[in-house]
């Protein structure tokens, strides 16, 4: 079909299945759900070219093709055998593709974090039948328990007790260290739990995080020094993340290395948020974790792996 100018586009959201890229059709207009593998695709229905997909106009006819994969390595997950490109759940809990013999994932249930508040001051997360996922609940506690509850997050006043439909006046802020970033290279995601929002409830709150580059180079230690703690990059750049690329260039201070055996983690942070530009033209901002200085130390990570360690060490402090 001949493309017409300007674009009109579907005024509701676009909602496509789990796991299906939002891309642009072509005439550069309209979002729409890219099509899958072995799905039947055109110009104005492309194939998931984040997966590596393409439309053979070969095999079918009237301007329609079939959504391929471009050679890739197989994936073999617990004896079975998936192509590259191809989506599967292996179980009701993960919406999975196959990427040129990796595996990568997303969840289709909700990991949030629910911790107790005034209203829910005993929340357990329950299996029901003929449901996937697990679900909230929030059970009723004796009076005195919740108001220890309350107590714990709310300020004490004596003029008055805590009342519920004043949460952000009374709300006593308590906000947890950030965590340890979860890659020792390349971009991860650091968790603290806060309640510093409007219903004064305990939440997790993420921030992108890296400690250094998978591929920056090591500077040589001076003369009588055996770790470079904070070393900069020579020139700025453009973090990436999900193929989407920071919309501005930065040079931040990463974390160095040891030749005693110590490794090298940070110490004190900031957070920043960071604008993304992905190539379909959308924006959306995260918050990052900026390095100030960086600590040496023998509690290091085992097998590089920051997941399999016994590692409890925690930044002192967010200078934001």
């Amino acid at each position: 079909q001949a493309c017409t100018y300007p674009c009109q586009c579907p005024s509701q959201p676009l909602q496509c299945p789990a796991g299906t890229s939002h891309v642009l059709d072509a005439c550069g207009c309209c979002k729409v759900c890219a099509r899958q593998l072995g799905e039947l695709c055109s110009l104005q229905k492309p194939c998931d070219h984040h997966k590596g997909l393409y439309c053979d106009f070969s095999k079918i006819h009237r301007g329609s093709g079939i959504c391929l994969a471009h050679e890739g390595a197989t994936c073999d997950l617990l004896g079975k055998i998936y192509h590259n490109g191809e989506s599967f759940q292996p179980t009701c809990k993960l919406q999975c593709i196959c990427m040129d013999g990796a595996i990568g994932c997303i969840p289709l249930c909700s990991d949030d974090l629910r911790l107790p508040s005034p209203e829910c001051p005993n929340p357990r997360r329950v299996k029901f039948r003929n449901k996937c996922c697990e679900e909230w609940i929030c059970e009723e506690g004796s009076e005195e328990n919740r108001f220890e509850t309350a107590m714990a997050v709310f300020r004490e006043d004596p003029a008055h007790k805590p009342e519920l439909n004043n949460l952000q006046e009374n709300c006593l802020v308590q906000t947890t260290e950030w965590s340890a970033c979860s890659k020792s290279c390349g971009m991860g995601i650091s968790a603290r739990v806060t309640n510093d929002n409007p219903q004064c409830h305990l939440e997790k709150e993420t921030r992108l995080c890296m400690v250094r580059p998978c591929d920056f180079p090591m500077e040589k230690t001076k003369k009588g020094k055996k770790c470079v703690r904070t070393p900069k990059p020579r020139q700025s750049l453009h973090f990436e993340f999900s193929g989407c690329t920071s919309t501005r260039s930065y040079r931040p201070k990463f974390c160095g290395s040891c030749t005693d055996g110590r490794c090298c983690t940070p110490y004190v942070t900031s957070t920043v948020e960071v604008e993304f530009r992905c190539p379909e033209g959308d924006f959306f901002q995260r918050k990052m974790m900026f390095i100030k200085m960086c600590s040496c130390h023998y509690d290091c990570p085992r097998d590089n792996d920051i997941f399999l360690a016994t590692y409890h060490r925690r930044m002192i402090g967010d200078h934001v």
